[in-house]
């Protein structure tokens, strides 16, 4: 079965050769069958040539790179293929971006997530641009019948330049296309200092498009006898379906049906990835969508409670296991009574390195704080959709997913169809952080469309996934410092939890920079979906982390900075244990930069001055907030931020990406919160669920990145957590008070006489 259609010329051709290690599959001809841009147009060659599955070359040199990697707005459609444009040594002004589909024969780990992309992309574009760039010059060798060594390659062009010959890649990649490919060991990269593209800032490739509303996203697609599609989920976690009466919406103008949608088939073995908090739904299909909704209110539907039940979940060797989901309806308040009562509890050691429990005997002064955080909603801007045309052999998905891969075996199992004949085609998405992770929404799509046998569009509204969504879990912490008579630092205890899942990282900083350290964890159960939001894990523990070593350098007497840096040399020339997963020299100097770009010690009048440190994605950030109070309410003014995340592909994205994740963490430390009452979301839309609003972002902003030539690691997310603690710690040097619960702005209010 043909699922996408293949124009070929009489020089296209199919050569398939894999990249030793490196996943990638050359020279697929399918690219030749992609429709061009307008922008391609204006320059679109007679002919495309295929040099291998991420290039494709025309004859008057013009150049099509495919990004592989869904884009939520975090640029990876254009710094994937600014790695390729490097290696293959052109001209970026002749360059055009395509989003490539799922192809996963050919495209190697579509997935974005993890701040993972550019990490895990980095050598495998770069030899596939090396290796068509290897091409061109193996094809001029064979024209010009000179030696290989001989030629060179600059913005494009092929030369040998002892006979003069000269030639664009355009008049090469006829011939350079049916070469076989080089050993991909054998090829020759750049070296870090003659880099002409990586390094140097390049606009959104879909820039203009979006300003100009040109249709990118799924929501925008439409096809000739699509109908529209909405579901009703239960109204509270820990409640199910009982029945409802069809013929009370099916009578209503433009609705065409309304039925039972059960997800999952009962023996699939579903993947972490295949969460969703109510497996049993209701469809409502229509002409419009505004019909589709109207129906939804009126709608007659009877819930009850469900019980304790189990599902298989897929278990490594193929074998599945039962995963129990527990019935009744949870509270916030009780959620908090059971974490409490957790905290007083031994949890699970995960790291011991001394004895600290002489050291916590033998001190003279204990220091113990608990900081609590709660459950929040993604809330990406473009609600969760999906369109699917799913016929009796084949289905075409296009919906905006950060991981089709994970997917597309569930569909195979609901729908009842080969993975093979399930196309999954990748629309830009409006915002991801975790959320697009989990893709029920397009096996939702699927299984409506197969059900009234056309295409269709199914949408959440914001109440759909606010209310039923996958949220971050709640967590707390409790650390405790053993200080001696002269306050030196005897050992740290960490108790870390949540529900349902614990945030704790026990190798990480300050875990090997102290002789006697002691990490635990706990969990509770829950009917509550969970899942990754943006740094998970990460999101919490860094800032109860970072708030606990600036109280206990209060306590100390020494500088907050100072302090942290002492830690960090301790573990660089005399670490404790052998799991330590930071480099302590580059924490260092993530500090050490963030103190000179904030003029750390010379703080402006009326500012009040924060700082944090993390580690994670393998990446490292130093964030210093600086805030004053007007009319009684905290003012970010400034935020400075320093970044080691390797080699940076192109600064002022990279910029902006820290940016956002700055913003979009003040925005969740101040007012992110969603609790729960009998099981039902307090919070349904943004006129309850508060977010940050643009005068409430900090005046100021700056991202400094630490200039080296490691390889590159995440960005997406390392400077979302430590951003908490460093406007915490602001907070308490502008108000006296310690704030140990999220969000913030609730126990600011409380504070009387805020000023400075």
């Amino acid at each position: 079965m043909t699922l996408i259609e293949k124009k070929l010329n009489r020089r296209s051709f199919l050569k398939v050769s894999a990249l030793a290690g490196g996943g990638m599959m050359l020279s697929f001809s399918w690219l030749a069958g992609c429709k061009p841009t307008n922008e391609e147009i204006l320059t679109m060659p007679d002919e495309w040539f295929e040099i291998n599955s991420y290039i494709k070359i025309g004859e008057n040199g013009a150049v099509t790179l495919f990004n592989p990697n869904p884009e939520f707005g975090q640029n990876v459609k254009t710094s994937l293929p600014m790695i390729l444009a490097e290696e293959l040594d052109i001209d970026w002004k002749k360059v055009f971006v395509e989003q490539a589909d799922f192809y996963p024969d050919r495209f190697d780990r579509q997935f974005t997530g993890g701040s993972n992309s550019v990490r895990s992309s980095w050598k495998p574009l770069r030899t596939a641009g090396a290796t068509a760039r290897q091409l061109i010059i193996n094809a001029a060798s064979q024209t010009w019948n000179v030696p290989v060594e001989e030629i060179t390659t600059s913005m494009g062009t092929v030369e040998h330049k002892s006979s003069g010959k000269k030639a664009g890649y355009g008049e090469m990649a006829s011939l350079a296309g049916t070469l076989d490919a080089p050993d991909p060991e054998t090829v020759n990269l750049k070296e870090i200092p003659d880099f002409k593209i990586i390094g140097k800032s390049k606009k959104n490739v879909d820039g203009n498009k979006i300003v100009t509303g040109k249709p990118l996203f799924a929501l925008d697609h439409k096809v000739e006898g699509m109908k529209y599609a909405s579901i009703v989920h239960p109204p509270a976690f820990g409640m199910k379906l009982k029945s409802f009466d069809k013929n009370s919406v099916t009578s209503l103008p433009g609705i065409q049906d309304a039925f039972e949608l059960k997800i999952f088939k009962d023996d699939y073995g579903r993947n972490f990835f295949d969460t969703t908090t109510f497996p049993v739904i209701i469809a409502i299909v229509g002409n419009s969508t505004w019909e589709v909704l109207q129906a939804k209110k009126s709608l007659k539907v009877e819930w009850e409670k469900a019980s304790d039940s189990t599902f298989p979940m897929a278990g490594r060797g193929g074998q599945n296991r039962e995963i129990k989901v527990l019935g009744g309806l949870e509270n916030s308040s009780t959620h908090k009574e059971k974490m409490a009562e957790y905290i007083s509890k031994p949890g699970n050691i995960h790291r011991k390195d001394g004895d600290p429990e002489t050291a916590f005997k033998q001190a003279s002064r204990i220091i113990e704080r608990t900081y609590s955080a709660p459950f929040l909603a993604h809330n990406t801007m473009e609600p969760m959709n999906a369109f699917a045309d799913v016929k009796d052999d084949q289905a075409i998905i296009y919906a905006p997913t950060q991981a089709p891969e994970l997917i597309r075996q569930t569909l195979s199992s609901s729908l009842g169809l080969p993975v093979e004949n399930i196309q999954i085609n990748l629309a830009r998405m409006g915002g991801g952080f975790g959320r697009r992770a989990y893709s029920h929404h397009l096996t939702e799509a699927a299984l409506i469309s197969q059900k009234i046998k056309a295409p269709v569009k199914m949408v959440y509204t914001r109440e759909d996934d606010m209310t039923a969504g996958v949220y971050r879990p709640t967590y707390s912490a409790t650390y405790r410092a053993a200080l001696d008579a002269n306050n030196n630092l005897l050992g740290l205890h960490v108790k870390a939890g949540g529900i349902p899942e614990s945030p704790l990282h026990a190798n990480r900083f300050p875990a090997g920079a102290i002789d006697n350290y002691l990490a635990e964890s706990w969990q509770i159960d829950s009917n509550i979906t969970i899942g990754a939001f943006r740094a998970p894990r990460s999101n919490f523990i860094a800032g109860a982390e970072q708030s606990f070593l600036d109280e206990l350098a209060e306590e100390m007497g020494k500088d907050p900075i100072e302090f942290r840096l002492e830690l960090l040399k301790r573990a660089e020339t005399n670490p404790v244990g052998e799991r330590n997963d930071y480099d302590p020299k580059r924490y260092a100097g993530v500090l050490e930069l963030v103190r000179e770009k904030s003029n750390w010690s010379n703080v402006p009048s009326g500012i009040a001055r924060g700082v944090s440190a993390y580690f994670c994605h393998n990446s490292y950030v130093a964030e210093v907030v600086d805030i004053s109070i007007k009319n009684k309410q905290p003012v970010v003014e400034s935020v400075f931020a320093a970044v080691d995340c390797g080699i940076v592909i192109n600064p002022d994205a990279a910029a902006n990406m820290g940016e956002g994740a700055i913003v979009d963490g003040i925005g969740n430390a101040f007012f992110g919160e969603m609790t729960f009452e009998d099981g039902v979301p307090t919070k349904s839309n943004f006129d309850k669920y508060r977010m940050i609003r643009h005068n409430e972002a900090p005046k100021k902003i700056e991202v400094h990145f630490v200039e080296n030539n490691e390889a590159p690691t995440g960005l997406g997310e390392p400077l979302f957590p430590p951003i908490f603690a460093a406007l915490g710690n602001s907070l308490y040097k502008a108000t006296g008070k310690r704030l140990y619960e999220q969000p913030f702005q609730p126990q600011i209010l409380q504070i009387e006489n805020l000023n400075m």
